[in-house]
């Protein structure tokens, strides 16, 4: 178990290029957002989803992101404000093939930083990372700014351990766990690989 932690399920997306709700796409028989409950709920104490509006079927505690406000940034503060510990593990649901293994090793990279992000591709994975209850005035703040309103805007402000894919090939060799399913091919591509 991951002390001090909430999990964060994004599941408010509009997936817009998926053409519909991610959160209830089946893979290997269960929903992405049932699959990714299963995932965490072994490594936390309390597993949040976030989302748009509350979905009845979902019976882990739900928090709605802020309607003037769109995107993960928002879902990753209405989860923040709502967890009761130091940390969060922000993951989206999309992301089907993620292990425990590796978020296990993020966790233990969490030391004195404020984000710990993989970092895949050159690119930082911000729905795959965790962030510290103390980076909330930061989000506030990049919410209500002039600039982005993205995690990625926000990393820039962070104290962040960005984690290199070589460490994490330790634990998930093939990276795997950063296949995100964004388009109708990527769920042809998922059931292939299963």
């Amino acid at each position: 178990m991951i002390e001090d932690c909430t999990a964060l399920i994004l599941a408010g997306g509009e997936s817009r290029r998926m053409g519909q709700d991610k959160a209830n796409l089946v893979l290997d028989g269960q929903t992405l957002l049932q699959r990714m409950v299963n995932i965490v709920q072994p490594l936390f104490a309390e597993v949040i989803v976030s989302v748009r509006q509350p979905r009845r079927e979902v019976a882990l505690p739900q928090v709605c992101d802020n309607p003037t406000q769109a995107g993960p940034l928002a879902g990753l503060t209405a989860g923040l404000e709502r967890a009761k510990t130091r940390w969060v593990f922000a993951v989206a649901c999309d992301m089907p093939f993620i292990t425990p293994a590796l978020i296990e090793y993020l966790a233990r990279q969490r030391a004195d930083w404020q984000a710990v992000v993989p970092r895949v591709g050159g690119y930082p994975q911000p729905l795959a990372a965790f962030y510290a209850a103390a980076c909330l005035p930061a989000v506030h703040d990049c919410l209500e700014g002039n600039g982005k309103h993205s995690l990625r805007a926000l990393l820039d402000t962070l104290p962040v351990r960005y984690v290199s894919e070589d460490e994490m090939r330790v634990t998930d060799t093939e990276l795997a766990s950063f296949f995100d399913l964004d388009t109708p091919q990527d769920v042809r591509q998922a059931m292939r690989q299963r």
